[in-house]
């Protein structure tokens, strides 16, 4: 069976909400909350317990949305700013989606695994979840995914 835990990004793995005028910076479409924002974990401790979680089968992938109601040229600067700050922290993912605001998390990922587990800060999200259980971010995940090795 093929497993794979799915991370949100924004308010799951970064602190984007925490970055002051993060709000204003998107309406002016500034990548400047997603360039800025801090990690939520220590991100040396969360890579060292992905990287044994893989190890135990688990496949690691990052769907994220992108900003709503942006321009193409916001939505691509937003993508590569996400994954310059996957690539700072060096979190251990296997594959990334960058997809438009409010689309079912659940319908990119739905062929990659027979079972997932959605960790995301979003209820609305987590409660469209059907591929296998969800984890509330808003928590700490550190201990949900240590009992995963």
């Amino acid at each position: 069976m093929t497993k794979m835990i799915v991370f949100d990004m924004d308010g799951t793995l970064c602190d984007f909400y925490g970055v002051e005028g993060w709000l204003t910076d998107l309406h002016l479409e500034n990548i400047r909350p997603y360039v800025e924002a801090e990690p939520l974990y220590n991100m040396e401790e969360l890579k060292n317990i992905l990287n044994m979680v893989k190890l135990n089968g688990w496949r690691i992938c990052v769907t994220t949305w992108l900003a709503k109601d942006s321009t193409k040229e916001f939505k691509k600067a937003t993508k590569q700013a996400k994954i310059e700050w996957l690539e700072k922290y060096d979190f251990p993912y296997d594959e990334a989606h960058f997809v438009q605001y409010g689309t079912t998390k659940a319908n990119v990922t739905r062929t990659k695994a027979d079972f997932q587990i959605l960790i995301d800060d979003n209820k609305k999200v987590r409660d469209g979840w059907n591929l296998g259980t969800t984890v509330n971010a808003n928590y700490d995940i550190t201990k949900f995914l240590k009992a995963l090795i």
